[in-house]
């Protein structure tokens, strides 16, 4: 179930408090955004106003707002149509980037848009990515309270909170070296985005902007929860990391209700039909979340690893960075003959599927991913242990994470970079699948973590109480 957030003894009922949620572009920042809503909504306590812009990046995103606005028609839609975006030094950017650079140039329309907004605002929660363009607008143009819903973990919190500090000690413009964060611990150049050491690039700029300005939110919601990320919540509250920093929230593990995506598509899908005829934590699930797209010879070689490791599996494949874009055929990815020789052991698909369905069912074991924070809070949920494979942005410090929690497993060499040398072969893909399948401290520690997450969200939880603090600040 969802984070509940129940009335404070305070509230006036439904009306009361009207808070605009600003999301951002890619279904790792539309996720959280869409749980946290839903369980907001649910309560019907708060009237609640999401800023949608448009057009969208993906098909994924598009469906996934449709769905939203079904199972909630009381949510109002704030359409934010966004500038073009006509600037040549930009080509070859990563169209999510891109779309967070769209966004933040067109900013200085949100102010009419949300001051027009029926009832009046009562505060904004935004995306970190747009947090330097929205925090001034909140508090010099509207006069609102203002609000980050975080949406990775506490610790690459602390580092983009630290990271200013960083910068300026080391008189730089971008990421040079280790980072020592305070409360934190040492932080090696390689688990931050590699993006950071390159100070012409739109991220470092936009990272840089957004961390200088963060320090002036009224709070900072995060989707985690104080048992699976102890050290790095204390540092940030307590000042350690950034003195004087605003409230820190944890509100996780954030939970889909039927605001999800699968509202949109109904049923049991194919998927979860295939999970249910095998055994009890038999099955391996490999997914590298919606924004990565492996090369094809790491493609076979996962495949490769797949069938050796004499698991069964449910593996979705994807071959682009953009959904919409996604037109090749799984046989020729795969190659002649695999599909037929996995029958019956290995489902493969291309098509969306309920991750969250996934990961709560009986017969999944480990989880093979990329270490994208929605899959991490939700494998931590359901308590399925990981094989760490990061691919960009804030992946590594997530696997460090995983790893520092117990609940899974890091190969650190392991790359997606496609260098020479990075190829990860099956054969060592088959022997860590079947070292996690068969560690089990690594399962009990994942079973812990997991009723960790259900007190963190049960009424008088750590998680609960953060919600009802920090609607209290509002009321």
């Amino acid at each position: 179930m969802a984070l509940a957030a129940t009335p404070s003894s305070g509230d006036q009922g439904r009306g009361a408090l009207h808070l605009v949620f600003i999301p951002s572009a890619g279904m790792g920042h539309l996720l959280p955004f869409s749980r946290f809503i839903g369980s907001l909504a649910s309560q019907g306590n708060v009237d609640i106003s999401v800023v949608t812009a448009l057009p969208t990046v993906s098909e994924a995103e598009s469906e996934h707002f449709a769905a939203l606005f079904a199972a909630f028609p009381a949510i109002r839609r704030i359409d934010f149509n966004l500038l073009p975006l006509d600037d040549a030094t930009l080509a070859g950017t990563d169209p999510f980037v891109l779309r967070w650079e769209s966004l933040r140039r067109s900013a200085h329309l949100l102010g009419p848009l949300i001051a027009g907004a029926t009832p009046r605002a009562s505060a904004l929660v935004t995306d970190v990515t747009l947090a330097s363009q929205v925090i001034p607008i909140a508090k010099k143009e509207l006069h609102l309270p203002c609000h980050i819903l975080f949406i990775s973990c506490a610790t690459m919190l602390s580092f983009l909170a630290y990271f200013p500090t960083y910068l300026d000690g080391a008189n730089a413009d971008h990421l040079a070296g280790d980072v020592d964060i305070p409360g934190i611990g040492r932080i090696p150049v390689d688990y931050p985005p590699n993006v950071l050491r390159n100070p012409d690039s739109l991220f470092t700029k936009q990272f840089i902007a957004n961390g200088r300005e963060i320090a002036e939110v009224d709070g900072i919601l995060v989707n985690t929860f104080d048992a699976l990320e102890p050290e790095a919540l204390a540092a940030l509250r307590d000042g350690k990391v950034v003195p004087g920093f605003p409230p820190v929230y944890a509100v996780g593990p954030l939970k889909s209700s039927a605001t999800d995506k699968e509202a949109a598509h109904g049923g049991a899908s194919s998927p979860i039909a295939w999970l249910g005829e095998q055994p009890a934590r038999s099955v391996v699930y490999v997914a590298f979340g919606n924004r990565n797209a492996a090369a094809l010879d790491q493609i076979r070689e996962i495949g490769a690893g797949l069938e050796a490791s004499g698991s069964r599996f449910l593996w979705v494949v994807k071959t682009t960075v953009v959904d919409r874009d996604d037109t090749a055929e799984l046989k020729d990815v795969l190659g002649d003959g695999y599909l037929e020789r996995v029958q019956g052991r290995g489902l493969v698909t291309k098509e969306w599927v309920d991750q969250e369905a996934v990961l709560r069912h009986p017969a999944v074991g480990l989880y093979l991913s990329h270490c994208g924070w929605n899959s991490v809070t939700e494998s931590a949920a359901y308590g399925v242990p990981m094989l760490a494979w990061p691919t960009l942005g804030d992946q590594r410090l997530i696997a460090k994470v995983i790893k520092s929690g117990g609940f899974g497993l890091w190969v650190e060499h392991w790359s997606w970079d496609g260098g020479e040398g990075s190829l990860v072969r099956g054969a060592e893909i088959a022997e860590k699948v079947k070292e996690v399948m068969g560690d089990e401290a690594v399962s009990a520690r994942a079973r812990e973590i997991s009723l960790e997450a259900t007190k963190a969200v049960a009424e008088g939880g750590s998680s609960h109480r953060s919600m009802q603090e920090f609607l209290a600040t509002l009321s």
